[in-house]
């Protein structure tokens, strides 16, 4: 479920912050998404030499770019409104900020797999071993692009209220919000018992 477009503006920033050591400007964060967008569709254009010959460059009517540059801005604003109350419930640190919303999709791969399991779609022994391997997979890559519990949580919190939410702060965000603070205060929690990696 989680678009390009919201990797794309999250990669654009994490790339800003890495260069500029520090935090981005929304201001000129939409300037540099905008600017890649304009960039990636120029480079489309231009025809590519292949093995079996030349293929010619796909265009985008400036009516279309300029839409997908509006509607990166937009959402770039929506990461930011969302990334606020992330800050002030303790879902991320002052000046944290969501790197992914991979989590998102890795917390449904795992949801996905225990409700085919609950369905019995296939046979029992079998749907145990796939929705294993599949939470375990899932498991295996949310380690990899996530730095703790919490930074899972965060990224997991935006991508849902970026899916459902419509910028209301309603249901979506505080059964999201209930959930990560049980988890991290509980002491018999799964965050608190079972380390990271």
């Amino acid at each position: 479920m989680v678009g390009g477009p919201w990797e794309l503006v999250l990669q654009i920033r994490r790339s800003m912050v890495l260069d500029f050591a520090g935090p981005v400007d929304i201001d000129h964060w939409r300037r540099a998404a905008a600017n890649v967008v304009r960039r990636r569709a120029e480079a489309a254009a231009e025809p590519r030499l292949r093995a079996d010959g030349v293929t010619p460059g796909s265009t985008v009517g400036t009516e279309e770019l300029e839409g997908q540059v509006t509607g990166l801005k937009r959402l770039i604003g929506r990461i930011a409104l969302y990334e606020a109350p992330l800050r002030a419930d303790g879902l991320l640190p002052e000046g944290g900020f969501v790197r992914s919303v991979e989590a998102w999709d890795y917390g449904r791969a795992s949801g996905m797999a225990r409700w085919g399991l609950a369905a019995r779609l296939c046979s029992l022994q079998e749907a145990e071993a796939e929705a294993e391997a599949a939470v375990v997979r899932a498991g295996r890559l949310v380690q990899v692009n996530h730095r703790s519990w919490e930074d899972f949580s965060a990224a997991y919190a935006l991508g849902r209220c970026l899916h459902f939410d419509e910028e209301e702060f309603g249901e979506w965000y505080e059964t999201v919000l209930a959930t990560h603070r049980v988890l991290n205060a509980d002491p018999a929690s799964p965050w608190r018992t079972l380390d990271w990696k």
